[in-house]
């Protein structure tokens, strides 16, 4: 399997790389698709001979194995055909030793394949603080995505192990991006399913790209029925000859309980990019522009939303409304108890003089003391808390500063080790060379 879309540009949008993203010359499956209004075609030539000569044997085949690969309805959704015609020489053991040629289509599949997860990765050459984080790896990157595939077999070909009724095919797809520029696809399959041959079988290929426009691959593909496995080990290259042209050569071994061979292929990936992204306004949060509206706008919802408002404002204003409002609740509250205090007040005094004296006017003024100083000591509190939070910050801010101030004292020292060995190095070779040359001088006296 070989992989393009790390050559020259990360992804742009969902599945759509600005640089083709082929299949070939590997068996293996990706589990990202090609992007919407993405048309391509993935083609091979292929060359197949086994040595041993077991009943109902194949020894040589040749033929042409197409890919169509499309997304119209969804990015993470591909569709995809696979064809394949071939001419193969098939013999059987027996007394007379005969053999027969047989051309046609041997393949056609009819799939569909679904990004169920997609890992993302950090991108650490931000990173600026320290230099081990920046080139440390990441594990999370032995998290891999995810896609489920769905296929039918459509019962076209004549194949003489009778596996020629139409049947469905499933499987999952794994992908591990343990760097930019190497990768682990991973695919399981259970084929011919409800068939008298049901097949197990899969696939680990593990791509490299060691130039901006070439790769290489090793792959090995198990098979499992009930009669035999089959098995294969594989290497090939790619070429990217432009963004929408991919060039594409493998070659591997071929063995299984009676026989054993090679397989050779020699193909050309190519795309129709019909892509368009979509154009979204965003504001200066970075938020689409577009606001939904329901039940208009003073509708119940916006109702709801208008009560949240402040969580969205800047923290300044924030506390500002909070302040004005405490403002408003306390004057409120006090002239609630003023006036509950009054009343009681009036009420007292028609039953008796004494309780007259009780409650007199320097207790209710106490009480507005006291309620005023409530609110003050909440705005203090404010405040505290606030200086509080900067002070930690500033802290914060400090002990990162400090901390690379440590890393470059300690580059800056090992930099200085460096120059003193390499001038200690020098002096002792000057040295040796002086004494050489008062040595050949001696020798010439």
């Amino acid at each position: 399997m070989i992989l393009c879309m790390l050559l020259l540009t990360h992804t742009t949008i969902a599945q759509f790389t600005n640089v083709i993203n082929s299949n070939r010359p590997g068996f293996s499956e990706s589990p990202y698709s090609v992007g919407s209004r993405v048309y391509q075609l993935e083609t091979s030539l292929f060359y197949r001979e086994t040595n041993k000569y077991p009943t109902f044997y194949r020894p040589q085949s040749y033929g042409v194995d197409f890919l169509l690969r499309s997304s119209f309805l969804n990015e993470k959704l591909e569709f995809n055909i696979n064809l394949a015609y071939q001419n193969e020489k098939v013999g059987f053991q027996n007394i007379f030793n005969s053999s027969y040629q047989k051309a046609g289509i041997s393949k056609l599949i009819v799939a569909a394949k679904y990004l169920v997860f997609e890992k993302k990765y950090e991108d650490k050459s931000k990173e600026i603080r320290s230099w081990v984080a920046r080139n440390s790896f990441d594990w999370k990157r032995l998290i891999p995505s995810v896609a489920i595939y769905a296929g039918a077999n459509t019962g076209v070909p004549e194949n003489i192990y009778k596996a020629n009724s139409f049947s469905p095919k499933v499987g999952i797809l794994l992908q591990n991006d343990l760097s930019d520029n190497f990768n682990i696809i991973t695919n399981m399959f259970y084929d011919r399913i409800g068939t008298e041959l049901p097949e197990l079988s899969y696939i680990v290929t593990a791509t490299y790209s060691y130039r901006p426009r070439w790769s290489i691959f090793i792959e090995n593909q198990t098979m499992f029925d009930k009669n035999q496995y089959q098995s294969n080990i594989g290497t090939g290259i790619a070429f990217l000859f432009n963004r929408n042209l991919q060039l594409n050569s493998s070659f591997r071994l071929l063995a299984d309980g009676k026989s054993s061979g090679y397989y050779s292929s020699f193909g050309a990936s190519y795309r129709l990019n019909r892509h368009v992204d979509k154009v979204i306004n965003l504001d200066k949060k970075g938020k689409s522009s577009k606001k939904k509206r329901f039940f208009g706008k003073k509708g119940f919802l916006n109702n709801l939303t208008s009560k949240f408002k402040n969580l969205f404002r800047k923290k300044q204003n924030r506390i500002s409304t909070k302040k004005s409002n405490l403002k408003k609740e306390t004057i409120q509250s006090i002239k609630n108890n003023s006036s509950s205090n009054e009343e009681n007040s009036q009420k007292k005094s028609l039953r008796t003089k004494p309780l007259r004296k009780r409650v007199s006017p320097s207790k209710i003024k106490i009480e507005k003391d006291k309620s005023k100083k409530g609110f003050f000591n909440i705005l203090k509190k404010r405040e505290k808390d606030e200086k509080q939070d900067s002070e930690k910050n500033a802290k914060e801010l400090e002990k990162e500063i400090k901390d690379l101030e440590k890393e470059v004292k300690k580059d800056n020292k090992r930099l200085k080790k460096e120059e003193s060995k390499k001038k200690k190095k020098e002096n002792k070779k000057k040295k040796r060379k002086q004494k050489d040359e008062e040595d050949d001088v001696k020798e010439d006296n």
